[in-house]
């Protein structure tokens, strides 16, 4: 399914609670040695990307699986741009210090600049959710998936927010992609094998 039937949602309000992940690596990844596959040092962002995501496709260990999701969001955070990468760090602590509208003025102009980048317009999504601003939250998630169709942290925001607006079917099938992505992820599993058994139950 296309990202842009995702978004055949009516105006109906949209969850409280929003999971987007963010491509911020956790804290706790850096205390933990994961082994994952080397990648060519000299290949381009893209080719390392590609690589690393044919690793994350393979991978059935979570943990393993973990170590490389990580690795591609490091991949992630790199603008290319020390501008762009400032100005996303900026953003950041911003977030962290509840200045919310500096933040989204920083993630705007990161935007402007480079507007392939997916990483900045993943970053607003999730914040546009926080200040309220659910249709900019969806219009951006939109945007990260046309820019990077596997991009797990917005498919799994996209399933969090269609799944709590009650629409499970559209919530099941983002959960899919995601795990067509991310195989290993436990989470996604559950939520699969959970909806899969809501819908059923509804058609007996």
């Amino acid at each position: 399914m296309s990202a842009m039937r995702f978004f055949a949602l009516t105006s109906a309000a949209l969850p409280l609670a929003f999971v987007l992940l963010t491509s911020a690596v956790p804290a706790a990844a850096a205390e933990k040695e994961v082994i994952v596959e080397q990648t060519n040092v000299n290949s381009t962002p893209k080719q390392r990307l590609d690589q690393l995501f044919s690793q994350l496709k393979r991978e059935r260990d979570p943990e393993k699986a973990s170590g490389i999701a990580n690795e591609i969001r490091l991949e992630w955070n790199d603008s290319g741009s020390a501008t762009i990468n400032l100005l996303m760090q900026w953003a950041d602590k911003a977030i962290e210090e509840k200045r919310n509208p500096a933040a989204l003025d920083f993630l705007d102009e990161a935007i402007a600049l480079k507007p392939d980048y997916a990483e900045s317009w993943n970053r607003r999504a999730t914040l546009n959710f926080v200040m309220g601003n659910y249709r900019k939250s969806m219009s951006d998630i939109e945007r990260v998936l046309d820019l990077e169709p596997r991009h797990f942290g917005a498919l799994s925001g996209l399933a969090a927010i269609l799944g709590n607006a009650g629409n499970d079917q559209l919530a099941l099938k983002a959960w899919q992609q995601f795990l067509n992505v991310y195989p290993a992820d436990r989470t996604a599993q559950e939520q699969v094998n959970m909806l899969s058994e809501k819908l059923a139950g509804n058609r007996t």
